[in-house]
C-alpha cells in the first residue's frame, strides 16, 4: 500500500471514529423492541429496560478499550443505583461459557445479553454505521438516546450527561 492510500486509509477511520453518529433524542425503539439471548440461552428482551435510565454498552472479549472501560461502568452501575440506573453489556459473542468465565473475570455485575449478528444491526441502526467497539449508549427515561460513544467510555462521559436521564 503506497503512503498516500494509508493517509487517506488513516484519515478515513479516524472520521468514522469521531462522526457524531445518532443526534441527541434519538428514539431507542429499535432496542426496546428487540429480543437477545441471556447468557443461559434463554430469548432475553429488552422492552423491561424501557422507562430507565440506562446504559448499554457493546462489546466484545477480544476488545482492549472494551476491557479498559468496564471499572468504569461498574462503578457508575453502584454509585447511580440508587436513582435507578441500569447498565447493561450486549456482547457480540455467541459462546456463553467464554463469556461467563470472563465477566467473572472482570466481576461485571450488571446484566448482560449475547448478540451474536444482531448487534451489529443495533449498533448501525443507532447511528454507529462502522459498528465499532466498544460503543455506548445512554438513554433518558423517555426512550431518548442522550449520549453514544465509539471507543472508550468515561465517567466523566456520563457526568456530562447524566442530569438529562432524570427528567
Amino acid at each position: 500500500m503506497k503512503i498516500a492510500q494509508k493517509i487517506v486509509l488513516v484519515g478515513a477511520l479516524f472520521l468514522s471514529f469521531f462522526s457524531a453518529g445518532a443526534t441527541a433524542g434519538q428514539d431507542a425503539e429499535i432496542l426496546f423492541s428487540a429480543t437477545l439471548t441471556n447468557l443461559e440461552g434463554k430469548p432475553m428482551p429488552l422492552a423491561p429496560f424501557r422507562d430507565k435510565p440506562l446504559i448499554i454498552n457493546f462489546w466484545a472479549r477480544w476488545c482492549v478499550p472494551c476491557r479498559d472501560e468496564f471499572p468504569e461502568l461498574i462503578a457508575l452501575r453502584a454509585k447511580y443505583a440508587k436513582q435507578g440506573l441500569t447498565v447493561l453489556g450486549i456482547a457480540l459473542e455467541d459462546d456463553s461459557a467464554k463469556v461467563r468465565e470472563f465477566l467473572a473475570a472482570y466481576k461485571i455485575d450488571y446484566p448482560v445479553a449475547l448478540a451474536r449478528e444482531q448487534g451489529l444491526d443495533l449498533i448501525r441502526a443507532t447511528g454507529n454505521a462502522e459498528a465499532l467497539l466498544p460503543y455506548t449508549l445512554i438513554i433518558n427515561r423517555q426512550g431518548e438516546i442522550v449520549l453514544n460513544k465509539y471507543g472508550r467510555f468515561s465517567q466523566s462521559d456520563f457526568e456530562a450527561v447524566a442530569r438529562r436521564l432524570w427528567r
